[in-house]
């Protein structure tokens, strides 16, 4: 499990025919690769700008993880050759650390910080203005090849290359796909949906659907 590319993106204006009158909303979801070493603040990437803090940053979703294991799939299920580093909004593309081989919980090594995975990621309309497509948030997150996001605990510098070494497991080793499917997917398991809730590093947002999903007849 390693970083293979580090990506953020300014704060930038984009058609959205959705968003108003005037079709266009500000967004920093267009990531690009950056060379060397950067740090890794509680609050995210140096550089790294984030617009709406409700979906993507603040010490909840400090990072934005995406593997390229699934950009393989993507290519073929979206006849797409031209996918790069940073194409899903994420800022780190790494190998390996697939949806169903990680946990909420987990605690990881890498360069020169200390993070933890909060939460799996659901799409916004953002990802349809990426991709062109207003049905691909939903293909996305059926997909449940969402990613996820890290607390950071301790800061340092990361950079390609750099490896994760897991300090921990979770501990109900709900993979981030079967946290996903729990919350907004066809999973029905109310004991899963009490252990998911119980996890201390799940982000409070998803804590709180998690329990008002569980007390709803």
């Amino acid at each position: 499990m390693k970083i293979l590319a580090i990506s953020v993106g300014s704060e930038r204006t984009i058609s959205d025919e959705s968003s108003g009158s005037d079709g266009a909303i500000r967004s920093a979801i267009f990531k690009k690769p950056v060379d060397g070493k950067i740090m890794l603040r509680l609050r995210g990437l140096d550089g790294d700008m984030q617009t709406d803090v409700e979906v993507h940053g603040g010490f909840e979703r400090a990072v934005l993880v995406y593997s390229w294991d699934n950009y393989s799939i993507w290519r073929q299920e979206l006849s797409r050759d031209d996918l790069a580093y940073g194409e899903f909004g994420e800022n780190f593309t790494v190998e390996g650390m697939v949806d169903g081989d990680v946990h909420i919980g987990d605690l990881f090594n890498v360069g020169g910080a200390v993070v933890e995975i909060t939460h799996g990621r659901i799409p916004c309309h953002k990802l349809a203005i990426r991709f062109g497509d207003p049905g691909f948030p939903k293909l996305f997150l059926k997909s449940l090849r969402t990613g996820f996001f890290l607390r950071v605990l301790e800061e340092g510098y990361v950079g390609a290359g750099d490896t994760f070494r897991r300090l921990a497991v979770g501990p109900e080793r709900i993979t981030v796909k079967e946290a996903v499917d729990l919350l907004h997917g066809t999973a029905v398991d109310p004991d899963r949906l009490a252990a998911l809730a119980g996890i201390s590093a799940l982000a409070l947002s998803w804590r709180k659907r998690a329990e008002n999903k569980l007390a709803r007849p």
